[in-house]
Order: C-alpha cells, then structure tokens, then sequence
C-alpha cells in the first residue's frame, strides 16, 4: 500500500498561495452546510514519526473554524481508561452530528505498537483490526463520515526530518529518545502498518496514504479529499433524508413462542422466600466485595414488559451493595446530546471501571424493542442493531465483564392486574402512564420481537436469562440466584 503514495510530488509557494483562499473559503462554506446537516465527520490522522502529522491538525484548524471541530489527543492511557474496553476512551471522543471530530492518534496506534514489540499475536492483531471495521462500519451507518489519512515518509527522509527538527530548538522538544525508540523499528513499523491499512482500508472508510515529505503538497492533498469526501457525503444524506421515513414494525408470534412457553404458575411462599432470600444477600454482598478485591467489574441487564418488577429485583440487588461500588442506569427516551451520537455511544459511558458494577433497568435493547415497534427508526438500524449489540457484548467480555442479561416475562393479566394496583395506590401512581397503557395494545408485537431478540442476541458469553416474573418472589430470588452463582463460577 505504501509503494502506492505517490513520492516526489512538490507543490511549490506561488501555487500553494494561489489556492489557499479558494480551499480556506470552501471549508468553510462545507462547514456550514455540515452544521444544518445529520452528518458527523470523524478525521484520523496517522503516520510515521516526522510526517507532518501536527501541522496537518493545526492547518485544518486555522482553515476552519475551530468552534465546530473538537481535536482528541490520547496520550499516556489512564487509569479510568485503564479499567475498561480499550475502545471506551475513543467512543467518548466521537463528535457529536453536524460536528468534526479529528483524532490525532486513534484505534489504531496501540494494536500497531503492541505488535511491533511483540506484545500482540498476529492472531490477536487480526481480532484487533475485525472489531475496528466493525466500528467503523456501525459508524458511517450511523451517519458519521470516517476520514483516515497515513502520512508516510521513507526511510531515509524521516531520519533527515528528524535531526532537522532536533537541531531546531522551536521544534526539539518533539524528538526524544522514544522517537528514535522508534524509528529503529522504521522497517517493522512499516511492515505491520501497511498490513494493517490494507486490512481496515474498506469502502465505507478507505485509507488515504500520503507521501508527506512536502508540505504544501500534504496540506493541499489532504484538504481537498477532506472537501470531496464531505461534500459527496452531504450530497448522498440530502438525497438518503428525502427517502427515509419511519414505519412502526408489528413482528408476529413465531410458531415456537420461547416466552409463551415459560410457566409463568412458579412461586414461593413467603417465609420460604424470606429465607432463602436471606442467605442468597448474604452470598451477594461477599461476593459483591470479592468483585472489587479481584479488580473484575459486572454488568446487569433488566428488560421486561411495564410493571414485570424489574425495579423491585434490582433493588433486592443493591440493598446488600457497597452503593460507592455500583450504579443503576434508568433508560428512558434519550436526550438531545445521546440523539447527536451513535447509538450505542449513550451505553458505552456508563461502562463499568474495574471491581464495580453497572446496572441498566432498561439498555441497549431498546432499539429492537420499542424503537422497532413504535417506528423510532428505520427497519434498517433495527435489522443491523443485532449484530451491532453481539459485536458490543462480545468487546464487554473479551476485557472481563461479567454480563448477565435479565428478561422478566408477565402475563398479560398480571400486567393490568398491577396496573391497576398502581392506580389505587397514591404513592405507586407515578410508575403509570398513558403510554404504558398504549403498549398493552401492541402486546403481541412486543412479545414477538422480544423473542427475536432472545433468538439473535443470546450468546454464549453473554446469554439471555428468562425469568417468570407472576410471582415476584420467585423472580426477585432467581435474579439474586443467578448473579450469586455466576460469581462463584467466574471469580477465583
């Protein structure tokens, strides 16, 4: 890939001046439109040592304006970074839409480094690059825009750029000894990063090599593949925008219904419950301490039909919890800031740190639950979410979350039975509404795309648990059963 950049070409003064206002003026004029648009754009910068990669983020912010761009940076990994996925840190940086997000240094500098010195497999490197296209590709379907550009120097040059800024002593500080570190691994660093440009370069976010040894060469090259780019981009979404509509999904029930065939009669006495939900706090709370002396951290799942007691397990859960060890997440419709992100974005910041434990009453699933039904996005970002929320959970759990995934299943009767509990008790009125009644209507269509998510999202890292929910002493002590016995097996 790299012998492809084109080495030689200079740009010289004159020209570079001449095109200047022209390029600086359509930036801008692009950056306006970008504002009114539902497009993101996400512009990676990599490279060699000594590329041009620093002017390259300053000229695409002195050309612009700055107030619309958000520049990431990542230095040395934190200790908050540290405790989770390697990709929370970059899902935090992505620019929110009608916004430029630049990422100078970005996923994938560490994979390239870490094999370089041998501390990554080839194996691990591949798995790596997958869940980066993977990434990238849930992103442009999310209406971000991936610019990636690779400046790339030979050999030879970068050794002289290198000593030319050492000996300059405005620009020293940017040659250090990890500098040279690395530049003696020049040929492996090359070797690993064309392999892994060449498997990451896809048509949704190809990889734009730039032989940077001229400057004005680099700069004029790089802004207008940024105009191109953007410009078709915006062209394509004025066009997607005039077609795209909403249509609510009424999914029916499969021949095998794995809901309908849960017995929904199971029970407990309540002095039997009383014990036994005793002594599986009791295991909890030990357990719970053991999570965080082993530094292992653990996610909660709680989905269910209105007033399936998801509230009520959750909270036999946290009352024997060190509250500065856990937190619960109330999913509701998400706000304007979410709207702007992809997806997922609004679950990935509430990850859990290492030895703690995240708790969402409602998640993720929401897209393929009451987005589908409703009509709150097009078939297409229901279809793809599937994959989307496997590629998700299996990131959780490679790092070493613990994931347990909660469906609390009612019958239709019991449900209105404690709606109408809710209504005559003043101080559990305000769990009812308007739109918890509108959803009893669509209850064959909610069960119906409950069991095509159990279908296509139970895997064996992270599988659903179905819990008979009539009873809430039954369901409160198979959810608290259930996490206890799950620590035991994955805690040492």
């Amino acid at each position: 890939m790299f012998e492809t950049a084109e080495i030689g070409n200079k740009i010289d003064k004159a020209t570079f001046k001449a095109q200047e206002p022209e390029l600086r003026t359509a930036l801008l004029e692009l950056q306006r439109e970008l504002a009114q648009s539902d497009l993101a754009v996400l512009i990676i910068i990599g490279g060699v040592e000594g590329a041009g990669k620093e002017e390259t983020v300053n000229l695409l912010q002195e050309w612009m304006d700055a107030r619309g761009i958000e520049v990431y940076a990542p230095w040395d990994t934190t200790d908050e970074e540290r405790e989770r996925p390697r990709l929370w840190r970059y899902w935090r940086a992505l620019p929110p839409r009608s916004k430029i997000g630049i990422m100078f240094g970005s996923w994938y500098t560490d994979p390239i480094v870490q094999r370089v010195y041998g501390n990554m497999s080839e194996a691990d490197l591949e798995r790596e690059l997958h869940q980066i296209v993977q990434l990238e590709r849930m992103l442009v379907n999310e209406g971000v825009v991936v610019l990636k550009f690779w400046m790339h120097l030979a050999k030879h040059v970068q050794e002289k750029t290198l000593k030319k800024l050492r000996k300059n002593p405005k620009t020293a500080w940017r040659v250090n000894d990890l500098t040279w570190k690395y530049f003696k691994k020049y040929d492996d660093f090359v070797h690993v990063a064309e392999e892994a440009l060449r498997r990451t370069s896809s048509g949704f976010a190809p990889w734009h090599v730039i032989e940077a040894e001229d400057r004005r060469y680099r700069e004029l090259t790089v802004v207008r593949t940024v105009l191109d780019t953007i410009s078709a981009s915006l062209a394509e979404a004025r066009q997607h925008k005039r077609s795209k509509h909403l249509v609510p999904d009424r999914p029916q029930p499969a021949e095998y219904n794995i809901i309908r065939h849960l017995d929904l009669t199971q029970s407990l006495s309540r002095a039997r419950y009383k014990k036994k939900l005793d002594a599986e706090q009791d295991k909890l709370s030990r357990l719970s301490r053991k999570l965080r002396e082993q530094r292992r951290s653990m996610l909660l799942v709680f989905e269910g039909p209105d007033a399936a007691g998801k509230g009520g397990a959750i909270r036999r859960l946290t009352g024997v919890m060190d509250a500065r060890n856990y937190q619960v997440i109330s999913v509701a419709a998400p706000t304007d800031e979410e709207l702007a992100h992809p997806y997922l974005w609004r679950f990935w910041r509430h990850l859990p740190r290492l030895g703690r434990v995240v708790i969402y009453d409602r998640s993720w699933y929401g897209r393929v639950l009451v987005e589908r039904i409703e009509g709150f996005c097009v078939p297409e970002e229901w279809q793809r979410a599937y994959a989307e929320i496997n590629q998700f959970e299996e990131q959780l759990t490679d790092f070493g979350i613990i994931v347990i995934k909660f469906w609390l299943a009612i019958g239709a009767d019991e449900q209105l039975r404690r709606f109408e509990d809710r209504k005559l008790t003043a101080y559990k009125q305000y769990k009812l509404t308007e739109e918890d009644w509108r959803n009893r209507e669509k209850w064959d269509a909610y069960e119906a795309a409950a069991c095509d998510m159990v279908e296509r999202t139970s895997t064996e890292a992270a599988p659903w648990v179905l819990v008979e929910a009539n009873d809430k002493h039954w369901a409160r002590l198979k959810v608290l059963q259930t996490v206890t016995r799950t620590l035991e097996q994955k805690l040492e």
